[in-house]
């Protein structure tokens, strides 16, 4: 039985009767540009095969009931007249925030019964929350005709996790989720949120791009995300530009020797060469030298490690076995402090590469990791 048909009818068990439909929003790789998107800068993110699914129906009662398949517990029954952000620390502050999102913008969901189900991996630093997000949005848009468009769902969603949930990420998870495309990297600046699909076919080229979940757990809203952010923020404010986007590659080093503050220095640098990365991956990919890309991955992984420090030792050896094992380009991916690498490779060297990072795990008697690969997949969309 297909995901679409186990959520249906655990959906028709829970509320008693079929749903108005069934969506579905994916989990997302970032390919590169890490802690960009909250300075204005430039990503590279595509959309993983692992989603969240909802089944959904409306309600005119004011009545808002939740039930996920991935957490114990029977349905939670909210009122959207009642929600306030920052009161919900369980699952259920990520749907209830996007219908508190929505109705603070004026669309008039009056309440609804929602089954999720999820296979993007938790605290991977795969955009499991996101996915969620999106696919709740995009349900409610299509249940009660918003016309909302794929980049304002992102929006919304953004600002449920900013505001309702409390956690201040930045608006490329949520796009990602909602306007990804199969066969594609979707290069996006956070700035006017313009987008260009660029075309990522590795198995056409004979290469692969490895996940390694090193199922470390991380937490955005607790403290170190924010205070990066802070960070940022700060210097932007130091340098006189409305964000990090506007120092200029050309310009770094006369940027940076006008910070006294180490810290700011370290974090100001990072953003700046992340944003010149990305425009360097898009450069290659779209004049086809495709494994020019590995260099640059690993750039950002020391960039991340060292400027941003937010790397840990799984990770750091995740990355590091797979380079020795031959990997063309390796870095970690997310938010940090645990979560996921990715590992680009030729797809003869996989398993020798998977082999490697397992056995480096075992002997630093780490958690043994999770390898998977990931092929750009399609956004969220209606499954039925």
């Amino acid at each position: 039985m297909g995901a679409q048909q186990q959520v249906a009818d655990a959906f028709a068990a829970l509320y008693g009767t079929a749903p108005e439909g069934i969506w579905s929003a994916p989990g997302r790789v970032n390919l590169i540009g890490e802690h960009t998107d909250y300075n204005d800068g430039f990503v590279m993110p595509f959309a993983l095969p692992h989603t969240a699914v909802a089944a959904a129906s409306r309600r005119t009662d004011g009545v808002l009931r939740l039930h996920s398949a991935d957490v114990e517990g029977g349905v939670t029954e909210l009122r959207p007249d009642d929600l306030v952000p920052g009161t919900d620390r369980a699952w259920t502050a990520y749907p209830a925030g996007v219908v508190w999102a929505l109705r603070e913008a004026g669309h008039p969901v009056t309440g609804a019964d929602i089954h999720l189900a999820s296979s993007v991996p938790v605290g991977a630093g795969l955009s499991s929350s996101a996915a969620l997000e999106v696919v709740v949005a995009l349900a409610l848009n299509d249940l009660y005709g918003l016309g909302l468009q794929r980049w304002q769902l992102a929006r919304l969603c953004q600002r449920a996790e900013n505001v309702y949930v409390g956690a201040p990420t930045g608006i490329m998870d949520q796009t990602a989720s909602a306007c990804c495309e199969e066969g594609r990297a979707l290069f996006l600046d956070t700035r006017d949120l313009s987008q260009r699909q660029i075309p990522f076919d590795l198995a056409a080229e004979g290469m692969r791009l490895l996940v390694v979940d090193t199922r470390v757990k991380h937490s955005h809203s607790e403290g170190e995300y924010g205070k990066r952010r802070a960070g940022c923020e700060k210097g932007a404010a130091l340098l006189g530009v409305d964000a990090l986007r506007d120092v200029p590659y050309a310009g770094l080093d006369a940027a940076l020797a006008r910070i006294d503050d180490e810290e700011v220095r370290r974090l100001v640098r990072h953003v700046v060469t992340e944003d010149e990365r990305v425009e360097r991956v898009v450069s290659l990919l779209k004049s086809g030298d495709t494994r020019a890309i590995g260099p640059v991955l690993v750039e950002g992984h020391a960039s991340l490690r060292d400027d941003f420090r937010i790397s840990c030792p799984e990770l750091d050896l995740a990355v590091d076995s797979a380079l020795a094992a031959g990997a063309l380009g390796a870095r970690m991916t997310g938010g940090g402090f645990g979560g996921s690498a990715i590992v680009l490779a030729e797809a003869a060297d996989v398993e020798t590469i998977t082999k490697a990072v397992e056995e480096a795990f075992a002997a630093a008697s780490f958690t043994a990791p999770r390898v998977f690969e990931a092929v750009p997949a399609a956004g969220a969309r209606r499954l039925g």
